[in-house]
């Protein structure tokens, strides 16, 4: 069986941290260590009252979605094995069960847990599943520590093995193997604690309880930086955040990241006061990405059934990376926000993209969740040539349109929700409330975009408008030719840009020359072995 190239990679997840002997043997007992748990979500309908709305699973949507297998036969290690070169398809679903020497239910003499072991093993999968399914590359789809267990691979595992096997080092080794992370609440920046003042951190990677000082900077600097000597401290200045500029692509990983600490702490009885609000119960938001990787935002916990793998938001951020072949980057440009005002407001934007069809917000960072995009304050020339990110997402040209009724709907329809808040800070960073409006934003927009993904190589097509000018329900609004968006980049290679600029109405708080700037790009699944 050869690959036919249409982006259906193997698929391989690796689940986060156990911790206990209890918790562990608990993991192993899942035949598909939690992936595919699915979760009920109440909705309101017209009348107010309570309706359900099912989120299968990951695993079940991959299958119905686009057509992946989850071979199993009793044990798909041993599947692997048996099977011939070549005889598998590509479109398959494995699990990373790292855990198993590890729990007391198969065996009495288990094997302490090893992140770098687990790394390895990694590789060796990676490799059978390869040669069984003929692939170039697999994807690899990671929760909480599963995250770091697939960076030490890509980081250092694979380097340091194919030195080993004769060939030069090469940091970015692994680009051969993999073509891509997704990782949910993964702690690329390590844990640490709200409370304490450092303490807690100390004690926990001093003692190394239930393992959880790979967490801590010293076991991180150590399983992530190829040639490091068991044992060694990380250096000052080390973030474990940023990747080698020569290693494997950040492009190529996205990291989801959760704000609701809440429900982790009624699904796990702990509380989120130890990790501090500004996080998913566990993983501080700041700690939760790779620096410069794919990124977005959703209002869920860290784990459990309502949690970030087990919800609508996880899994359509996921297929739309894993799957889209195109790159969406949003930015505002020319912000000239607060100039005049005084130096000690500070200022904020909340962001939400919404897609048609779905019941869910795909990225959201709001002063709400504790997460809001902060404006930063420069002079009036560097707003003009200094964009403000917003966020990047990810589109699909092959998949099917989706329809209302009968009734084909001809393009992509996202809703980009701004709203821009100000709040005066007093010196010694407390907040004034003296002329303050609970709640009332100084600006509040949303951009409705369309977007027609070209066939054949052609360009994509994209209209937008502001809500605020659409007399009707939008849901009506049809796109007209004084709303498409002009390529400013034509003559740029696989590029299109556009540009939208704010209502009127805004310009005097905004800036005269503040717009929202369209970047699509392709979104390739890297360079084949």
């Amino acid at each position: 069986m050869t690959y036919d190239g249409d982006g259906r990679l193997p698929i391989i997840y690796v689940r986060g941290f156990a911790g206990s002997a209890s918790q562990i043997d608990s993991a192993v007992d899942d035949p598909f260590y939690g992936f595919s748990q699915g979760s009920v979500h109440v909705r309101s309908d017209r009348t107010g009252e309570p309706r359900f709305h099912q989120f299968e699973s990951p695993m079940l949507r991959l299958i119905s979605d686009h057509g992946y297998t989850v071979p199993v036969h009793g044990s798909q290690q041993l599947f692997l094995e048996r099977a011939a070169s070549g005889s598998i398809p590509a479109a398959t679903v494995w699990i990373h069960r790292f855990y198993d020497i590890s729990a007391s239910t198969f065996s009495d003499h288990r094997e302490a847990f090893s992140l770098e072991c687990a790394a390895a093993d990694l590789f060796a999968l990676i490799r059978l599943v390869l040669d069984r399914t003929g692939a170039p590359q697999v994807m690899l789809v990671a929760h909480s520590m599963g995250g770091l267990v697939s960076r030490c691979a890509v980081q250092r595992v694979i380097p340091e093995a194919v030195r080993g096997e004769g060939e030069p080092f090469d940091p970015a080794a692994a680009t051969r193997y993999v073509a891509r992370v997704f990782t949910y609440a993964t702690p690329h920046g390590g844990i640490a604690f709200a409370m304490g003042f450092g303490l807690l951190e100390k004690i926990r990677d001093a003692t190394g309880i239930q393992g959880a000082d790979i967490f801590g900077p010293d076991r991180m600097h150590e399983y992530l930086t190829p040639g490091v000597a068991p044992g060694s401290s990380a250096p000052d200045g080390f973030d474990a955040t940023e990747m080698p500029a020569d290693g494997f692509p950040v492009e190529r990983i996205f990291c989801l990241v959760g704000s609701n600490p809440q429900d982790y702490d009624v699904a796990m009885g702990l509380s989120s006061k130890l990790v501090g609000a500004r996080s998913d119960g566990l993983v501080q938001i700041d700690r939760a990405a790779v620096k410069d990787a794919n990124r977005a935002v959703v209002h869920r916990s860290h784990s459990g059934r309502y949690g970030i793998v087990n919800s609508e938001e996880g899994y359509q951020n996921l297929q739309r990376f894993l799957f889209g072949d195109l790159k969406v980057t949003v930015e505002l440009w020319g912000l000239d926000v607060g100039r005049g005002a005084d130096a000690d407001v500070e200022f904020q934007l909340d962001v939400g993209v919404a897609i048609r069809g779905l019941p869910v917000l795909v990225h959201e960072q709001s002063a709400a969740h504790l997460c809001p995009v902060l404006v930063e304050r420069r002079s009036i020339e560097d707003s003009i040539d200094t964009p403000q990110p917003l966020l990047t997402t990810f589109l699909s040209s092959r998949a099917p349109r989706p329809t209302v009724g009968e009734t084909l709907v001809p393009t992509l329809r996202h809703a980009l929700r701004l709203r821009l808040l100000s709040i005066r800070e007093e010196p010694g960073g407390l907040f004034s409330f003296t002329d303050h409006l609970e709640q009332t934003e100084d600006w509040q927009d949303s951009l409705l975009v369309d977007i027609q993904p070209g066939a054949e190589g052609r360009a994509p097509r994209a209209w937008a408008t502001w809500t605020s000018v659409v007399p009707s329900a939008l849901r009506d609004w049809e796109p007209h030719d004084q709303d498409e968006l002009r390529d400013l980049a034509p003559d740029v290679a696989e590029e299109w840009v556009g540009e939208k600029p704010v209502p009127e109405v805004s310009r005097q708080l905004l800036g005269a020359g503040a717009r929202v700037r369209i970047t699509v790009t392709p979104h390739r699944l890297g360079a084949e072995r």
